[in-house]
């Protein structure tokens, strides 16, 4: 998952504005333990005249991230980022901001200023470089049920004749063919690494991300299954392809994509699920919801409460009929405003509702909250390698291994292999403490041992 997938409802009341003009982008570097990190505030002003921004994390591919309270009071400006814990708080003289970023009680100096910053230069050790041992092959194929072109890559071994083949599904969030997050590009990794043992790969552009057609921000999971089958069925038309050898890995979301794909496709062969989900999504949120609380200071009160807050949305998505589900989520969110007082910070109490109205009534969230991928999964009759990381916080291991064994083994297939490795992350990268703020900051892309795992699983399934 690009981001984690919870929502926090936060309310602010109405400061007193200075007048001088903020407004703009404003740049500078973060220095942090082992990496320089490019930061970007954008300021703007609504129709209130009140001041509302974003921040960009050009290093990270990270944009237009909302900032939710900006206030700015006798020359001084702060940003807080509540579900990133970040507050960023300095003091402007001319055209420079000197002052602190904290996220998480760690403190660093950030100046800002207009000039732009280059993007810096990550050091990704995994990251393949040309020449390529294999061959390498742009592509395009249609999703013809929902009129969709999508563009990717198809990594060939040398040689002739026919190759097994994997294809990639890239997890929640607008996605490339690399899955690039955070400085990394763990399918460009997992891409290389398969194909030099073998193995062919396909690995494509979400749709309506980079050269693929149609639009993202329209699609749930379902949608983004017949992007799945469309390529599928365009590797059963090429020559080189072992047709009846076709295999799905996919990584977070794309580990709830693949089963659906491979239990109404006869020629998907096995499963690999990175990270997949084996519970409710409205289950995965609460428990990232958690998993931040109990890092973040909160008193259990707070956290319990917030908590509670959050169930209570889900429940109208998943109760609601469908034509009344923007009016009882409207209503809710407007009782929790008015509890706090009224008028919240920096909008009016109608754009702040229309804000979080948009944020979870979109069609993937809806669908992701009500989505069950046990019945699913009891459907799958194919070999399933399931892997989890054990300091995985975004689709925790303890509440979705032992459920996607237990509505595998429901549907009597016994096929079926399942580990965790106790020092990996959601990304698959050996971590320290599974924190989303760590991933930036490891050069390791994706862990070898991994990668080799899921190559002599496969080469098992394809003997």
């Amino acid at each position: 998952m690009k981001n984690i997938l919870f929502t926090f409802l936060t309310v602010f009341f109405a400061i007193q504005l200075n007048a001088q003009d903020v407004v703009g982008q404003w740049n500078g570097v973060l220095q942090l333990p082992g990496a320089d990190l490019h930061v970007v505030f954008n300021v703007s002003q609504n129709e209130q005249g009140a001041y509302i921004a974003t921040m960009d994390s050009p290093d990270q591919g990270v944009n237009g991230i909302p900032v939710t309270k900006t206030t700015f009071v006798d020359k001084v400006i702060t940003f807080e980022l509540t579900p990133m814990k970040i507050t960023y708080t300095g003091t402007i003289e001319k055209e420079e901001i000197f002052g602190t970023f904290i996220q998480g009680g760690h403190e660093f100096s950030l100046n800002l200023d207009r000039n732009q910053v280059a993007k810096i230069e990550l050091n990704r050790p995994q990251e393949p470089k040309a020449p390529f041992p294999y061959n390498s092959e742009e592509v395009k194929f249609k999703n013809s049920v929902d009129d969709v072109t999508l563009a990717g890559t198809l990594t060939l071994p040398k040689g002739k004749g026919k190759f097994p083949v994997v294809v990639l599904i890239t997890g929640s969030g607008p996605q490339d063919r690399n899955e690039e997050i955070m400085g990394h590009k763990p399918f460009l990794v997992i891409a290389d690494y398969l194909t030099r043992n073998g193995i062919a790969v396909l690995r494509y552009d979400d749709r309506g991300i980079a050269e693929s057609t149609g639009k993202f921000d329209d699609a749930n999971s379902e949608d983004f299954s017949n992007d799945v089958e469309a390529a599928v069925e365009y590797l059963k038309t090429r020559k080189d392809i072992h047709k009846s050898q076709i295999g799905l890995i996919g990584h977070s979301e794309g580990g709830l994509i693949a089963p659906m794909v491979a239990i109404r496709n006869k020629d998907v062969a096995y499963l690999v699920l990175l990270a997949g989900t084996g519970v409710k999504g409205s289950e995965i949120l609460l428990s990232q919801q958690k998993a931040i609380f109990k890092e973040s200071g909160l008193t259990d009160e707070e956290a319990t409460q917030r908590i509670s807050t959050t169930a209570v949305l889900f429940n109208i998505i998943s109760t609601s009929e469908s034509n009344h589900l923007d009016r009882d989520l409207n209503d809710y969110i407007e009782k929790l405003v008015a509890l706090q007082g009224g008028e919240t910070q920096d909008m009016s109490t109608r754009e702040y509702i229309e804000m979080q109205l948009q944020e979870i009534s979109t069609p993937w969230m809806c669908y992701f909250i009500k989505h069950d991928p046990a019945p699913v999964l009891s459907k799958v009759k194919v070999p399933v390698l399931a892997l989890n990381g054990g300091k995985d916080i975004q689709v925790q291991p303890k509440l979705n291994l032992p459920a996607i064994q237990k509505a595998l083994a429901a549907g009597g297939n016994k096929k079926v292999t399942i580990k965790e490795y106790p020092n990996l992350n959601h990304l698959f990268q050996e971590a320290t403490t599974g924190f989303p703020d760590e991933y930036f900051k490891i050069e390791q892309t994706f862990s070898p041992e991994v990668l080799k795992d899921m190559s002599d699983w496969i080469k098992l399934q394809v003997k």
